[in-house]
């Protein structure tokens, strides 16, 4: 009876995930700390973390979902320095002076 209780938490564990947070090593811990408090805090189901190639240098737009309107996405570059915010209600799309489709998506970092 012990080993199937054993079994059925690890089954339990290994199915349901721990919502570790699974971040590629070669993201700057900053950004990585920044996820963490992203985590704890967003407030919808389906927030990301995506890195682009952005005007030299790789940014990190942190998008907190789809469970409110208007809401805008913090952009920061590797050193953790806030660069601005993309959407919102004005739909902002330019960071920096320059308009951030010209952006290269390179991969998402995290998800929900």
């Amino acid at each position: 009876m012990k080993r199937l209780i054993f079994f059925t938490i690890i089954a339990m564990i290994a199915f349901t995930g721990c919502n570790k947070l699974d971040i590629a090593k070669d993201t700057p811990k900053c950004i990585v700390n920044k996820i963490n408090d992203f985590n704890k805090d967003a407030d919808c189901d389906d927030p990301n973390v995506k890195e682009y190639t952005f005007q030299g240098g790789s940014v990190y737009v942190f998008d907190p979902g789809t469970c409110g309107a208007d809401m805008t996405s913090a952009v920061f570059d590797s050193d953790c320095t806030g660069l601005g915010q993309l959407g919102g209600f004005a739909g902002n799309t330019t960071i920096n002076g320059e308009n951030f489709s010209s952006a290269v998506f390179v991969k998402t970092i995290w998800a929900k």
